[in-house]
């Protein structure tokens, strides 16, 4: 079975690389950041931070120390929770198997300072800007690996005169010999000792886009003679903060880079309120980083080194060490560094919790989950939040159900072509209907493809069965868009239905490829195929080579099928094609089909009389038109209703898709396509 490649209609908007950079140079203009190089707007390398066109500027996948060595992928091939008490948080939290743990409000911790025991692969995130833990510590004992915290905010475990936190050791986070772990985005207030305590050669961190604030002690790293700690820290914002921001005491490696230091408490304390401070014997190399009304910006021990380069120092006193080579974190990882000038703009900014983080939660296959059946089986039922199910270029030969509990999902194939990513079977309906032959089946609502190809090969010639309609995709729920996606089969490869008559969901298919031979577009949904290439397949006969269409709309539903702006092409004979038959399934008399060909190209092989009937009942009592429709294939005739113009303007796309809610996906840009 053979079909056509991507064709697409120009470049929408988002998707060309201009875009992006475009979209980089105007955020750094909005921040008052001056202007941008293009080198400075050049997409990430593995490894770097900022991501060009991501919102913000970041990344979804850990950097820096936390990417070496097999990488951090927290949760990945977990379930998908979403906690809002303790109860659940540490159940989940504390388990042997992986979870990504979205939390969503604010979690209030009883007793006051008790930890939530955090185990190895685990992503913790907190839902937007949302997710809070309140009054209580996360916890990472010995032997604790892989492990992802963002999006949260810890706070107010702080007990009253104990600013020392001499007598409490309420944490934010805290880890002991611990490996691989990806602390981002966090907001970090008002606890009862320290903020963040990485201890007793915890190796493989990462701390980035984190805000230290209004405390003590911030950020502290050692409590060891081993000199094993690697770590990065970048984009964190230190304000209000009178030491440990960051005291890095024997690490292997500390790679410091586009921090803002700011507002340090000025306690007149001539030792213990400083900056950075290279420890024992810690190798550190700070770069572009800012420092504002700090005391002893950096500063580093005689047995410990320290290199400099790039950073900006305003109203600054006390020691500014450097001594020693250190080490060059390229020898490591790739990054990039911001100009240190912009890092207050973009810290105080982007650091600290994210609307955007946490919303869409992203399963890759089969990096994280082995098919796609997998990543859907990891949603939770009644998901509120978006998960991308990113689908590697490969051939998936098993069939996908999305149960109607499942809403908001996106199939994102990731090939540069929707053919590098196919899923496929080979089941006729002869076994199971068509439920049972469908490759892919969508129940719930709220659901995207994109990028993908969709087949059911059985080889109907190679078969003698009742029953040999073979489906690549059926869908009953509401809201379901496909872009750029193909869809192969022969007899019935789209259906495209709703939960039962009298009930209405829509589909939106655009810049897209459809081929098949008898009824491959069909059901009861108000469905819209735009910008899209239809092929009708040869069955090699002179006289019938089969239909395009076979619509069963409920006859209360004014929209059935538009193809619009459209190309029908075919390799049948002329003349032997039919645009649609009505469908009435089980002899239901108010199944009344309503297909309209719209500005669509038509081939020589549609017959003049592209209309028929279908068990027993006429295509004439059906609701057949045309309007505007060219090609070898086109024409008007009295077997070829077409629509009046005064009743154009009632048959558009936004007039089907609208509903009662608006929806409007074609209004979109390409790949956003919700």
């Amino acid at each position: 079975m053979t079909h056509l490649r991507s064709k697409r209609l120009p470049e929408q908007p988002g998707s060309r690389p201009g875009l992006a950079l475009a979209t980089v140079a105007a955020l750094v203009a909005s921040l008052g950041l001056g202007a941008i190089a293009p080198a400075d707007a050049a997409p990430e390398t593995a490894g770097a931070v900022r991501t060009v066109g991501s919102p913000g500027g970041w990344s979804d996948t850990p950097h820096g120390f936390a990417s070496l060595d097999g990488g951090t992928t927290g949760g990945a091939g977990g379930k998908v929770v979403t906690v809002t008490d303790q109860a659940s948080l540490a159940r989940y939290a504390s388990a042997e198997e992986p979870y990504v743990i979205r939390v969503a409000g604010a979690i209030d911790v009883a007793p006051f300072g008790s930890d939530i025991v955090v185990t190895s692969n685990k992503t913790i995130v907190g839902v937007g800007d949302t997710g809070e833990i309140v009054h209580g510590e996360l916890h990472l004992n010995p032997g604790t690996s892989n492990v992802i915290i963002r999006n949260l905010t810890i706070r107010d475990s702080y007990v009253e005169g104990d600013w020392d936190g001499k007598t409490t050791d309420f944490d934010a986070i805290q880890m002991d010999t611990v490996d691989h772990v990806w602390i981002d985005h966090n907001r970090f207030e008002h606890m009862g000792d320290g903020l963040l305590d990485i201890r007793k050669d915890s190796r493989y961190i990462t701390v980035s886009h984190n805000q230290f604030k209004n405390h003590n002690k911030a950020l502290g790293i050692g409590w060891t003679t081993n000199v094993q700690t690697e770590i990065t820290i970048d984009h964190n914002w230190f304000t209000g903060t009178k030491q440990r921001n960051p005291s890095a005491d024997n690490c292997a490696y500390a790679h410091l880079y586009n921090n803002y230091l700011s507002a340090q408490v000025a306690d007149g304390d001539p030792v213990w309120t400083y900056g950075n401070w290279s420890r024992g014997k810690t190798r550190m190399v700070i770069e572009n980083s800012y420092y504002d009304g700090v005391q002893h910006p950096y500063q580093a021990d005689a047995t410990a080194e320290l290199v400099q380069r790039g950073s900006i120092l305003k109203n600054v006193g006390g020691r500014r060490d450097e001594w020693g080579t250190a080490f060059d974190p390229k020898d490591f990882y790739d990054y990039r560094l911001d100009p240190a000038a912009a890092v207050p703009a973009l810290v105080t900014r982007f650091s600290g919790p994210q609307r955007r983080i946490g919303t869409n939660t992203v399963l890759n296959v089969p990096g994280d989950y082995p098919t796609v059946q997998a990543a859907v089986d990891a949603v939770p039922a009644g998901n509120d939040g978006t998960v991308t199910i990113r689908i590697a270029p490969g051939t998936y030969r098993a069939k996908v159900l999305i149960p109607a509990t499942k809403p908001n999902l996106v199939l994102q194939g990731t090939g540069q072509d929707r053919s590098d990513t196919v899923i496929v079977y080979d089941t006729p309906a002869a076994y199971g209907g068509s439920n049972g032959s469908a490759t892919v089946r969508i129940l719930a609502g709220d659901v995207t493809a994109r990028n993908l190809t969709f087949s059911n090969d059985f080889d109907e010639a190679a078969h003698e069965l009742n029953g040999e309609q073979a489906l690549a995709v059926k869908t009953t729920g509401d809201r379901i868009v496909f872009e750029n996606t193909a869809f192969l089969g022969n007899q019935d490869t789209l259906m495209t239905d709703s939960p039962k008559l009298d009930v209405v969901s829509r589909v939106y298919i655009r810049d897209s490829y459809i081929e098949g031979d008898v009824d491959f577009i069909y059901g009861r949904a108000t469905t819209v195929i735009e910008r899209s290439l239809i092929k009708a397949l040869s069955r090699g006969s002179d006289t019938n080579n089969g239909y395009i269409t076979a619509a069963s709309t409920w006859k209360d539903n004014p929209y059935g099928f538009l193809i619009t702006k459209s190309k029908v092409v075919s390799d049948a004979p002329p003349g032997t094609y039919h645009l649609g038959r009505p469908w009435h399934p089980g002899g239901e008399p108010n199944a009344i089909a309503q297909v309209l060909f719209r500005d669509t190209e038509l081939p020589a092989a549609v017959k003049s009389s592209p209309w028929t009937d279908m068990s027993g009942f006429s295509w004439k009592d059906a609701r057949f038109t045309e309007y505007r429709t060219y090609g070898p294939g086109a024409g008007v005739t009295a077997d070829r209703p077409q629509l009046a113009d005064a009743d154009a303007s009632a048959y558009t796309v936004a007039k089907y898709l609208a509903g009662t809610d608006g929806w409007a996906p074609h209004r979109a840009p390409a790949g956003n396509g919700r």
